[in-house]
């Protein structure tokens, strides 16, 4: 009987706060997908550098450092940017970027590293220049490590940004922190379902994305073998 007054008190609370529910949703999509693109802009270009580059003690360096950024507790790197950042939107996302870039730079350095050099080798063969293997065969056949590298920080930053609302930069998780604070159920599982939900679709996407281009680039190195 509870759980069926409770069923009906949260449809109406939906009815009710669906246009907050809604703005959070889209404040809280901003706030991740900025820090994702954003990290795949370094660590993608910085990953392909680090894979051609034979200076283990620049590999050692880079990954040292973006390592460090993964050690530090979310709540503590909100802290530390506060002062030099204030609060609200722009520290939320310089922090989520900080901790995007480790997983895709990872990948994407696994990724060109796993091509076979052979294939490569049939591609110069054929008169690629330098530029077009690396967008032609390399770039395609590494895409399914970056993407699932991609994948991985997609659903942590999508689930990390709830944080972001301890410093004023709204989303779900003001939501959830409103709903402790007020001690109202209804606003901390609307916060915390949309939250998961996000997380799911987005990795379906990138899934559904992840298979497509590999498909594609198996008929890619198929074709520079046969040459």
């Amino acid at each position: 009987m509870q759980q069926s007054n409770f069923f009906i008190k949260y449809v109406e609370f939906l009815q009710e706060r669906y246009p907050d529910i809604l703005i959070a949703t889209r404040d809280h999509l901003t706030i991740s997908a900025v820090s994702i693109v954003l990290g795949t802009l370094v660590a993608v270009p910085l990953g392909m550098f680090l894979a051609k580059n034979q200076m283990k003690w620049l590999h050692t360096l880079i990954f040292t450092i973006t390592n460090v950024f993964q050690t530090i507790p979310s709540l503590a790197l909100l802290a530390i940017l506060i002062p030099l950042l204030g609060i609200g939107v722009k520290p939320a996302i310089f922090a989520l970027f900080l901790y995007s870039i480790l997983p895709i730079l990872r990948n994407t350095y696994a990724g060109f590293h796993a091509v076979d050099p052979s294939i490569v080798e049939s591609a110069r063969g054929m008169g690629y220049s330098a530029s077009q293997r690396l967008l032609l065969i390399q770039f395609p056949l590494a895409f399914p490590y970056i993407m699932s590298g991609l994948r991985i920080t997609t659903v942590y930053i999508i689930s990390w940004t709830t944080l972001a609302a301890l410093i004023g930069a709204g989303g779900l998780g003001e939501l959830i922190v409103s709903g402790i604070g007020v001690n109202k159920k209804e606003l901390i599982i609307s916060g915390a379902v949309s939250a998961i939900l996000l997380a799911l679709l987005a990795d379906r996407i990138l899934g559904s994305i992840e298979k497509r281009v590999s498909r594609k680039a198996q008929t890619t190195s198929l074709n520079a073998t046969k040459a």
